[in-house]
């Protein structure tokens, strides 16, 4: 089952009663073992295996600067969020159909939280890095699925080069 979808069915399970707040939330238990999900764009990476370090910047202006970003097939990157802004933002790896309909969720459920190792929760200030393996060549984006960010077009693109012959 959808991982969204899971959680929102909890959420309704438990009466609305449940408080789901991304600013109360850590990110990636490191004592936890990740989920290692194939994905469309990819699977969660080992840190041991890191290839490169790309540096993602977040603006109250909703914007990531790099706004786009290129790695190889197979390439294992860390995705450093740093949060120079006021506010919360985060960055959540996806697929444009994937990404719209969790940025719909979240405008409808904005305090719901969750976390997955394809995405980073930075408060204002603060760093968070993503340890992704690029396994599968294509178009992906990235976002800030926080209620009004994605709306405001806080995205980014990536692209995924095949690896060399």
């Amino acid at each position: 089952m959808n991982t969204i979808k899971l959680i929102a069915i909890c959420a309704l399970l438990a009466g609305g009663n449940a408080s789901f707040g991304h600013e109360n939330m850590p990110h990636h238990n490191r004592n936890a073992p990740v989920v290692k999900e194939q994905k469309p764009w990819g699977i969660a990476g080992d840190t041991q295996a890191v290839a490169r370090t790309i540096t993602i910047r977040m603006t109250d202006d909703m914007r990531f600067t790099p706004r786009h970003i290129e790695v190889r097939e197979g390439e294992t990157v860390r995705l450093r969020a740093e949060n120079k802004g006021q506010v919360l933002h985060e960055i959540v790896i996806g697929t444009k159909a994937e990404l719209d309909a969790h940025a719909e969720m979240m405008v409808k459920h904005p305090g719901m939280e969750h976390d997955e190792p394809y995405m980073a929760h930075v408060g204002a200030g603060k760093k968070g890095d993503i340890v992704w393996q690029f396994n599968r060549a294509g178009s992906f984006d990235f976002a800030c699925l926080i209620a009004g960010h994605y709306q405001a077009g806080m995205t980014g693109t990536i692209t995924v080069r095949p690896r060399k012959p």
